[in-house]
């Protein structure tokens, strides 16, 4: 998906499975590929919170994460930003398929434990990546509109202890709430494809902070139109030349996924859904999600029935998928479709997805490279800063 030349993959592989991995038997002790050897490559893994690329500054750093990368042009990168506790790492874990016994392979994304739930806690900060032997790159982050995150950033004084623009002081609330908007143009600047994960069906506040990222994003390039440090001297021309043929062209986009995650039985009904999907379609229909060159994917799939799937195929919208809420005690059977099955349907639909490429070929380690450049980019945007004193002058933020 990095290279526009090459046809898109499909790639379908199992929960807990990566493609060429060899499965460890469940039962039996000491067999290869058994239980003492995954646990003996543990050890080996780094730990699951060093590899976070923003650091509590809000500065991006690389270095530990670029070992895990080669100059493989034949990549996806696939983010996801929602509020705490919808599923975000649960879902990327679906895509990741994290492997046991494959060697070096980092582990899974963390989840909410009940423990943290009831703590009202969060358990992923910064961006957490993750590569998987698909060559699939994949972002975690922290949660957006989230209580915990806005008590760890708030000084005695209510002043944020984050410079999210520079030196400027701003209170803990709106540096929170830029916070939001900035994760949101980094991950549409830096991904093929983009998960927006909302809670039930009567939650749209990622819609709305999806609209502000589409109207702030201006100016922020995808990671291929930067040319790498050490071949700046070199390429001065060939800059020039790609940014002549720049002009005229839309700006890049990820394709947005929308996910509403929890739906209770009586929520993902025809009705409900179909009140749902007018709901989107009217407030995304001027965006530029809507653009031309997402037609042939762009879509809202719901998997309560098959008539209303086959309905709305072909539609310029984007995609939708509703996931129902996870039954623990197995007391009842779902009326229409159990979390286990939409949520393998999801991961299968994303993975064969082909969102837009970047505009000329990268190596996994120049995108890296140069998403650190973007997010100063995003970190010092006027119109960001400018849509900031907007916000502290209309009196809804205190200074």
């Amino acid at each position: 998906m990095a290279s526009s030349g090459s046809a898109p993959k499909i790639l379908l592989a199992k929960p807990g499975l990566v493609s060429g991995a060899s499965v460890a038997p469940k039962f039996g002790r000491g067999a290869p590929g058994s239980d003492d050897d995954a646990a003996s490559l543990r050890p080996r893994l780094p730990p699951i919170g060093s590899l976070n690329l923003l650091s509590d500054s809000w500065d991006f750093h690389f270095d530990r994460f670029l070992p895990f990368l080669t100059e493989n042009t034949d990549f996806t990168v696939i983010g996801v930003i929602g509020p705490p506790g919808v599923g975000k790492s649960t879902i990327l874990n679906q895509l990741y398929g994290f492997d046991p016994t494959s060697p070096g392979m980092l582990p899974p994304f963390a989840t909410q434990s009940e423990e943290t739930r009831a703590m009202a806690k969060h358990c992923s900060n910064g961006i957490e990546p993750r590569v998987s032997a698909d060559r699939l790159i994949l972002l975690d982050t922290q949660p957006v509109i989230s209580p915990s995150v806005l008590a760890e950033m708030i000084r005695q004084d209510g002043s944020s202890t984050i410079p999210v623009l520079g030196n400027e002081s701003l209170s803990a609330e709106l540096a929170h709430e830029i916070m939001s908007i900035q994760l949101g143009v980094l991950l549409s600047s830096i991904c093929h494809i983009l998960l927006i994960v909302s809670e039930g069906v009567h939650d749209n506040s990622m819609w709305r902070l999806m609209l502000t990222v589409d109207l702030l994003k201006h100016g922020i390039p995808d990671p291929s139109s930067l040319i790498p440090a050490h071949s700046q001297t070199t390429n001065l021309g060939l800059e020039k030349e790609y940014k002549d043929k720049l002009l005229g062209r839309e700006e890049y986009m990820a394709a947005p996924v929308f996910v509403h995650t929890k739906l209770h039985d009586q929520e993902m009904n025809l009705h409900s859904v179909v009140y749902l999907r007018k709901a989107f379609a009217q407030c995304f229909r001027s965006s530029s999600f809507m653009r031309e060159k997402h037609d042939e994917e762009a879509k809202i799939i719901d998997y309560v029935s098959a008539c209303t799937e086959s309905d709305v195929r072909g539609s310029t919208l984007p995609n939708l998928f509703l996931i129902p809420s996870k039954n623990n005690d197995d007391s009842s059977e779902p009326l229409y479709e159990s979390f286990n099955s939409a949520l393998w349907k999801l991961r299968d639909e994303v993975l064969s997805m082909s969102g837009p490429s970047f505009t000329r070929t990268v190596s996994e380690r120049d995108w890296l490279r140069n998403s650190a450049k973007i997010w100063e980019l995003v970190k010092n945007s006027s119109i960001i800063a400018e849509y900031a004193k907007t916000l502290q002058n209309s009196g809804t933020f205190r200074r």
